[in-house]
């Protein structure tokens, strides 16, 4: 593929830098470094760490591997992670072209943001499921995108026909599009995932009209049924697709340790942008997280994460049965197969916003409006909650809150 056509003259116009040029050749044996201005180790007041896990394992971090992560490092990550990680997407994924590279970010948003900004030029109209992720919206908003064009979804996510409708039936004198951007598992807001039969289709509809998918992808790991639905990854002929995954919701969401994979063409464009912007994310936080994974290997990480899916079934389980009992009569909803989120719609009510922000927060409930979650915003009737964080007692004392203040705006 031609990835110039997507890639904006900002993003061309970055060139490595020639500092950072040097850190691949510090492995050299025998060089003398003279270039670079690392600082010197011997002033560090780490020598090495232990990690204590919950069942009681005590994982060590040596002095060797500790140098390495309190030095400067290469853009793209701790070379040990990133080689367990680049195995571990084989194994998960199995992509069509095993000559895919993998970054690491600051969170998947920091690398989510640095795509978008790669790939857009001002003046460019971009493509977006809607309702989308509030945190994607708010960088798009600062881009001097032309148009954001809402892509549908319902109760199974992204509809092929929408998006092969608005590609067909494109402007001629619109600029094209040059990616759609989607939240495909446990999608938030709405909680609804994308099964195989349609990826294929979106992906089909991509190849056929030259656009790229980015597949953001943190709740991949809290599908609550095995096998796991494949990956717009997985289907990846073309080299057409950006994948972002996240240790958020899996391991921590302090640890920010997020991980892209996709061509090497567009990998080298993200890493060009980290060189001027953070240089690379904490090697500390990363010898962290590769210590537990070398402990754990591929299978023990499996494990974790079912146990992780499981209790967030069971949370979701418990949110439906207490949404059953209290707000059958007020609202309607689609059960999530995967994630955190319920996404509902709110009978006899045009806009969400003001019962929300105003009339929940005074009852002491907590959620989020459907307008913030529109690329065009305008009144919704939906409304997004979550279950992850909050006890069972909880959940039933806020639903039947809410079911009590819908009522008496049906009432009044």
């Amino acid at each position: 593929m031609d990835y110039t056509y997507f890639l904006s003259k900002k993003s061309l116009n970055r060139k490595p830098s020639p500092i950072r040029a040097l850190v691949p050749l510090l492995k050299i044996p025998g060089i003398i470094s003279l270039g670079a201005g690392n600082p010197n180790p011997e002033t560090f007041p780490f020598s090495s760490f232990k990690i204590c896990l919950k069942n009681g394992d005590v994982l060590n971090v040596e002095e060797k591997e500790m140098d390495e992560a309190l030095q400067y490092g290469p853009t793209a990550g701790l070379p040990a992670l990133i080689d367990w990680l680049r195995e571990f997407q084989l194994a998960m994924h199995s992509p069509p072209y095993d000559d895919f590279a993998i970054s690491i970010g600051t969170g998947s948003q920091d690398l989510l943001t640095k795509a978008f900004e790669m790939l857009i030029e001002p003046g460019d109209n971009v493509l977006i499921e809607s309702p989308a992720y509030a945190g994607a919206l708010s960088f798009l908003n600062s881009q001097s995108c032309t148009l954001i064009v809402e892509i549908e979804t319902d109760e199974q996510g992204l509809i092929p026909d929408s998006l092969s409708s608005t590609l067909s039936n494109w402007p001629s004198l619109e600029r094209f599009p040059k990616f759609i951007y989607t939240v495909p598992i446990g999608n938030n807001p709405t909680g609804s995932s994308v099964h195989i039969e349609r990826k294929r289709a979106i992906f089909q509809i991509a190849h056929d009209f030259n656009i790229l998918i980015l597949e953001d992808d943190p709740y991949y790991y809290l599908q609550y049924n095995n096998p796991r639905i494949p990956s717009y990854f997985s289907l990846d002929t073309d080299g057409r697709v950006l994948r972002f995954d996240s240790m958020s919701k899996i391991l921590s969401a302090g640890s920010r340790v997020g991980w892209v994979t996709g061509p090497a063409t567009l990998i080298k464009q993200i890493d060009l942008s980290s060189q001027s912007t953070n240089l690379a994310p904490s090697f500390v936080t990363q010898a962290i997280i590769y210590a537990l994974l070398k402990d754990w290997k591929l299978s023990g990480f499996l494990t974790h994460v079912d146990k992780v899916a499981a209790f967030y079934k069971e949370k979701r389980d418990i949110f439906v049965k207490y949404a059953n009992q209290y707000l059958r009569d007020v609202a309607q909803w689609n059960v999530p197969e995967a994630g955190m989120f319920v996404w509902i719609k709110l009978k006899g009510i045009e806009d969400s916003n003001e019962l929300i922000t105003k009339r929940a927060i005074e009852k002491k409930i907590l959620a989020m409006p459907g307008e913030v979650f529109l690329p065009n915003p305008r009144p919704s009737p939906y409304i997004r909650l979550s279950f992850s964080n909050v006890s069972e007692e909880q959940m039933r004392l806020a639903l039947q809150k809410l079911a009590d203040l819908l009522e008496n705006v049906s009432v009044n």
